[in-house]
């Protein structure tokens, strides 16, 4: 039985692959759960036209990340910390504080989690870190880390 995935699967394929699989699993579990349609002429053509809307969602939100990188990459922004007269701060300058810091200084919502320095970061001066806004987009940002 051939089936169009709507969700992904793990071990079967992702959204929108025509698979092959045994007609009990078919019809028992993925097209009740709503995770596969059967793979006829109809929903072929639908799946054609849902995979077109979708590559044009897709080019939009690309678009808009693009915008947000090049915001992000044409400012640098400044992290206050507590350092030593001889400039090692103490502590660290984490990912927690870079996303705070585009939220305050750029206005850009940045979940810490994406954001990955490409150092440590224990003394003042400028680095930068690496935003992956989205999987086609990245931004690197310049950040400078400045006494308290």
């Amino acid at each position: 039985m051939e089936l169009i995935l709507l969700k992904d699967v793990t071990t079967l394929g992702s959204k929108h692959d025509v698979v092959t699989v045994k007609n009990g699993y078919g019809r028992n579990y993925l097209i009740p759960k709503g995770i596969g349609v059967i793979a006829n002429a109809i929903n072929m053509a639908r799946l054609d036209e849902i995979k077109k809307e979708e590559n044009e969602r897709m080019a939009e939100i690309v678009a808009e990340y693009q915008a947000t990188a090049e915001k992000i990459q044409a400012q640098s922004i400044k992290i206050k910390a507590k350092a030593g007269t001889s400039g090692k701060i103490f502590g660290s300058v984490t990912n927690l504080q870079i996303a705070q810091a585009l939220e305050e200084q750029l206005q850009v919502s940045v979940d810490r989690k994406k954001i990955e320095i490409e150092e440590d970061v224990k003394e003042l001066g400028s680095y930068k870190a690496v935003v992956h806004l989205h999987p086609q987009v990245d931004a690197h940002v310049a950040f400078d880390v400045e006494q308290d």
